[in-house]
Formats: C-alpha cells, structure tokens, sequence
C-alpha cells in the first residue's frame, strides 16, 4: 500500500460503517423500509395513520376493513393468522406461500384508501408512509405474538402499568380482532387461517381453552413485549433464519441493506477485533481500531478509558490520525490492523 495524503479515515471508513441509531428508530425512520420476501415467509405487518391520525373513523370503516382484508387474502393467496384493529393502526400476521408480501399489503392500503377517501369525501394519504414488516420465526415466536396483538385494545398507556384483569370482559367483547375465534367464543370467518391455533393443542376446543388460559396468565402484571428479542427492526427469530435474512438482503445493494448488514456484523467483528488487539500495548491504537474499525461509540469508551467525555476520545482519535500522516510507523501499524481485519473470515460478510 502507498503513501496516501488523505487521512486514513477515509480508508477504513469504507472497509465498515455504522449507525449509531436505535434498531427500531433506525427502521422506523427508513426512507424505504426493508422487505425480505420468499416463499413460506411468515410476517408482523403494522401501518399507522398519517400524522397518527384514526384510519377507522367508524364500525363500517372497520368492516371494509376487513372486507378488503379478505380480499387481499384470495387475491394474493396469502395465509391471514391473526389480525387486530385499533383506531389509528392496525396489526397482522400471516405467511405468504409466494414471495409477494410488498405486492399484497401495498394493494391492501392502496383499495381500502380509495374506499375510506370516496366514502368521507376526502382525498390524500391515508397511511403514514409504507407498512412496517418484520420476518417472524413462526415457531418460536407466533404464540407470544398474538398474545401481544391480541391484547392491544386493553393495554394500558403506560409501558410498565400492569394490565387490570377487569378488562378481560372487554377484550372477550371486542370485535375487531381474531382474539375472539383463538378463544373460541365466535365462529372463524372462512379468510381468517386457523393453522398457528396448533400451537396451543391439537384439538380445537383444548386449544381453545389452552389460549384463555396462556393469555390470562398477562393479567396483573406488565404486559410482555416480545420485541425485546427483535433484530434491528426486522427480524425475531434465530440463526437459521437471520442468516436467509441476511442471503435475501445481500443480493440488494440498495443503502439500507447494506446499512442493515453491517449491523448485524458488528458483534462477531468486535469479537475479532479484540482478538487481533490482544497485546496491543498503545492504548490510543486500541480506542482507534475500537471506534473506526469496530464502531463502538466514543461515550461508551471514554468510559471505561477514564475520559470525561466521548469528544475527549473524538479528539485522541483525530490527533493520532493527523500524526500517522507524517509518522510512517504509526501509518503502517493502523493500516496494518484494517488489513488483518478485512481478512478476517469469522463474522458474516
């Protein structure tokens, strides 16, 4: 490698980078959000109302909803398992025989707009820009899902107000979710799947009862949040099915894909990195590879370094880059760890 006259930040910058945005916020806030789409995919759909308005003003809002709703599902063959209204959003779960998960939900939104503008007199979005997705190992995580779907319409506001268990008469009394065919008190309507009800039993009415009886035991409590297991705002599930997460993105080069992957590749390179750092005697070349190499974030390194602040680590980090453009050494040593780095075959590309 030759001399370069640009700080070598430039360098490295392209080998990794990293938001430092929350999962979920960072998803959330995607100008185009992520969609991975193959056969046998199982889905969290959720759309809110532009500006968080009410997309259901009224019981015939609802059911056109859910007229449409059926539609989706024989136009496009999907497989609906739960579904939940509230007033400003909505919730499904379903599996997609085909990879056709964008193409449905978006004519879902596209006819029930045009329906809901022609019937208030009004024009304009409906939606608060595309659904959010995210790819569920069904298995693993379909009970406690529609659990949580379920539960919507009486949860409490506050996050950690246990759920009153006066309100199980009202949940058993609402009608525009599924929660009411799981628990058996109302017959299926023909598009609503009744194949995740296996995974409280096998026979119907024992599922039935098993269901009462799993969501009861979230009354008196918090409710659950089985997000806290999601992987950046698109995935719940395990290795097998983050690594078809990751071979499916990986075939898009668009920023977000790559933004996303290079998320998930920041544990096992830190995990590298620390191996190739181990013996590093010169504490301001193990912060540098540590934040423009590993992305860790200066705060949390000025921390453990003893720095009052994360700028403290910005500028050790700026100073030495400025001195390996004139001390050939120190040049030759970070370029030499970025190229061990690059090599490393460990953590997933």
């Amino acid at each position: 490698m030759g001399r370069s006259t640009q700080p070598l930040s430039h360098l490295w910058g392209q080998l990794y980078t990293l938001d430092n945005c929350e999962p979920w916020d960072n998803y959330a806030d995607m100008a185009r959000p992520l969609r991975v789409e193959f056969a046998g995919a199982a889905y969290h759909v959720m759309a809110r109302g532009n500006e968080r308005k009410d997309i259901f003003r009224d019981d015939e809002d609802r059911r056109r909803f859910l007229d449409t709703l059926a539609e989706m599902v024989e136009r496009f063959r999907v497989r609906l398992q739960a579904y939940c209204l509230m007033p400003n959003h909505y919730h499904l779960l379903f599996n997609t025989p085909q990879p056709n998960l964008s193409q449905a939900v978006g004519w879902l939104q596209v006819t029930y707009t045009v329906r809901f503008n022609h019937r208030h007199r009004r024009s304009g979005h409906l939606f608060q820009g595309r659904f959010r997705a995210q790819i569920i190992d069904a298995d693993e995580y379909a009970q406690g899902l529609i659990e949580y779907v379920h539960l919507n319409p009486i949860r409490p506001r506050r996050k950690n107000e246990r759920l009153r268990r006066e309100r199980a008469r009202e949940l058993n009394g609402y009608r525009w979710s599924s929660h009411r065919a799981y628990a058996g008190l109302t017959k299926s309507p023909p598009w609503l799947q009744g194949d995740w009800l296996r995974y409280w039993g096998t026979a119907p009415r024992a599922a039935h009862r098993q269901y009462r009886r799993s969501l009861a035991r979230w009354f008196d409590r918090p409710p659950h949040n089985p997000w806290e297991s999601l992987v950046d705002g698109l995935a719940l599930g395990g290795d097998q099915l983050l690594a078809k997460v990751r071979a499916q993105l990986a075939r898009h080069p668009a920023a977000e894909e790559k933004s996303w992957l290079q998320r998930q590749e920041q544990p096992q390179l830190q995990r590298a990195l620390r191996t190739i750092l181990d013996g590093e005697p010169d504490e301001r070349v193990r912060i540098w590879a540590r934040v423009r190499l590993g992305g860790e974030r200066g705060i949390a390194l000025a921390r453990e370094y003893g720095y009052r602040t994360g700028s403290g680590v910005g500028q050790l980090i700026r100073r030495l880059e400025q001195r390996s453009l004139r001390d050939r050494a120190l040049r030759k040593k970070l370029e030499s760890v970025t190229r061990t780095l690059s090599r490393v075959e460990s953590w997933p590309r």
